[in-house]
């Protein structure tokens, strides 16, 4: 709402915040769990969000401009059957496209840390690894807010999908610790411009009033896919989880975000209704 030409890398600022954290929390997380406990560990992070996330809550009350009221170029009209769909229908299909691809986008991140301690190298190594995945992903988000506002959300989608796909097949072949550090590198990197590009398709699609409410059932839908990703994965593997999780998990979730985010693209081209939402 607060931002136009730059929509995409502001969003893809914003969303950077969770991928910050996990580079940085992993390892401190890792040392507290060896030192206190599990238990401990997550009283003390509750009782630290709680000190630190409510206060900056609070300054950012202020609401977002009315639609009728933006800045010139802010806001363009959507028609009624955004990509030919109704409202509804679009937004279940980009709710089913985010549920897939956090499916398989989940695998690499719940698993491997227990993935390194199968192999040997212990908890710490994976740990580590973690947070490069997710350091390398603030590069990756970043990257996708500047495409994102040269060719658009569905665009980047498509384009992220193809490449979270490379990154996930590359943990078949490799398991050797510098192999996983490199792949797990490449992951973060591949991977990280998935979510924020569903803010900007939602904003480009539909109506300013609805953006906040449509956005946010599109992202439970993420939030449920890293959620049964991880759990799915792991349920199902017998053997280490990236053999068993990406041909269980990670596959249909990548070829069902594919296939949706490419029949969406082709529609938008029949209608013309490429343009960022700011082009007049």
């Amino acid at each position: 709402m607060w931002f136009t030409r730059h929509r995409g890398m502001a969003v893809a600022i914003c969303a950077s915040g969770n991928y910050l954290a996990g580079a940085v929390w992993p390892p401190v997380l890792q040392h507290f769990f060896e030192t206190a406990g599990w238990r401990a560990t997550y009283i003390g992070l509750g009782a630290f969000c709680l000190a630190t996330m409510l206060p900056l809550a609070l300054l950012l009350r202020r609401r977002p401009p009315l639609p009728g009221h933006a800045s010139p170029g802010a806001t363009a009209d959507r028609p009624d059957r955004p990509l030919g769909l109704t409202p509804n229908a679009l937004l279940a299909l980009l709710s089913v496209a985010g549920l897939a691809c956090c499916v398989a986008m989940s695998m690499p991140q719940v698993h491997i840390v227990a993935y390194c301690g199968d192999l040997g190298y212990g908890a710490a190594r994976g740990a580590e690894m973690l947070a490069i995945m997710l350091g390398f992903g603030i590069a990756s988000r970043l990257a996708s807010g500047w495409i994102c506002d040269r060719i658009g959300g569905l665009r980047t989608l498509l384009l992220g999908s193809v490449l979270q796909g490379i990154a996930l097949v590359l943990f078949l072949p490799f398991d050797g610790l510098a192999s996983l550090y490199v792949v797990s590198a490449l992951f973060g990197l591949f991977q990280g411009g998935l979510v924020p590009s569903y803010a900007i398709i939602v904003r480009e699609y539909f109506k300013p009033s609805e953006a906040g409410g449509r956005l946010g059932v599109v992202l439970l839908a993420t939030l449920l896919g890293m959620a049964a990703g991880g759990w799915a994965s792991g349920r199902s593997s017998i053997s280490p989880a990236p053999t068993c999780g990406l041909s269980s998990t990670a596959s249909p979730g990548t070829s069902s975000n594919l296939t949706i985010a490419f029949w969406l693209l082709l529609r938008a081209q029949r209608a013309n209704e490429m343009r960022p939402s700011w082009t007049a």
